[in-house]
């Protein structure tokens, strides 16, 4: 970190900074933790032309979940930009490995978080998924919203890098003919939209947190769909969610479904590795 941002830092934070510790780990942005004399920051990087925006919207689905009472996010000390970087200051949260009881009281809170509504599917503003634009218009029923402002959208930018072949890629019509049976009567709950492994921490004192969520109201299998994908969470945490929602068990059918959505944003930008994974679920479906 250059000595400008340094202080323009400690300037927000009103407090001078002692210590500047490069982690590791991002994909997309640079990250440090900064220490003064009594607390520690977690601050997020970027260069890129988007990134602002990206932020900004993270801090939005931040404080959408914050606002709920029902899983705690990382506080947000600031957000802007600064001699062309933009930047995202948090609190920085200590964290342990999660056990079983983490899990459960994880599973828990998700499932509060779920019951979380309004009216609509979607959200206040567009945000990201990785480093790829996800829009979040409204619509009044969530068949339409999944086919159009996720399967679709991803669709075609994979056909345009040649990812997929037209051939290959399902049309409109047959997309809304498969899931107008497994898309009834889903109602709208607020979402994390990433969560995988690496999007929920536990601190030192046993409590749960989510961060870089890409949040908008959606349906609740979503999350559990992204959680099943590359692994990461117990058994406890989904025996807790079902018991917290009074749900006795998961529609795999969708889960998959929801699935592809995530495995095409891996396809668009990590490559061709993703293929034959996205591939089976369009065979299997459409």
């Amino acid at each position: 970190m250059d000595s400008a941002l340094r202080t323009h830092i400690s300037e927000i934070l009103n407090k001078p900074i002692h210590h500047v510790i490069d982690l590791q780990g991002g994909d997309i942005s640079h990250a440090y933790k900064i220490s003064s004399d009594d607390h520690a920051y977690f601050l997020k990087t970027n260069e890129a032309d988007y990134a602002l925006d990206m932020f900004q919207s993270e801090a939005a689905s931040l404080k959408e979940i914050r606002s709920t009472n029902t899983i705690k996010t990382p506080e947000i000390l600031g957000c802007g930009a600064f001699n062309n970087l933009a930047f995202l200051l948090l609190d920085y949260i200590p964290t342990k490995t999660a056990d079983a009881s983490d899990f459960k009281i994880l599973g828990k809170q998700l499932a509060q978080l779920h019951q979380t509504t309004q009216e609509n599917f979607g959200f206040s503003n567009h945000n990201f998924i990785g480093k790829l634009t996800q829009s979040n218009t409204e619509h009044d029923n969530w068949l339409e919203f999944y086919t159009y402002e996720r399967l679709l959208p991803q669709l075609k930018l994979a056909t345009e890098k040649s990812l997929l072949k037209p051939s290959e890629t399902p049309s409109e019509a047959q997309i809304l003919s498969v899931l107008k049976p497994l898309f009834e009567n889903i109602k709208p709950s607020l979402i994390h939209g990433d969560l995988w492994s690496g999007n929920y921490l536990i601190s030192e004192n046993d409590v749960p947190y989510l961060i870089d969520p890409a949040a908008y109201y959606g349906h609740y299998e979503i999350d559990i769909a992204m959680s099943q994908l590359f692994g990461g969470f117990d058994q406890e945490f989904y025996e807790a969610y079902l018991q917290e929602a009074e749900l006795e068990h998961f529609n795999q059918k969708r889960i998959e479904i929801y699935q592809l959505y995530f495995l095409l944003v891996h396809l668009n930008m990590f490559g061709y590795s993703y293929y034959t994974d996205v591939i089976h679920i369009i065979r299997k479906y459409f």
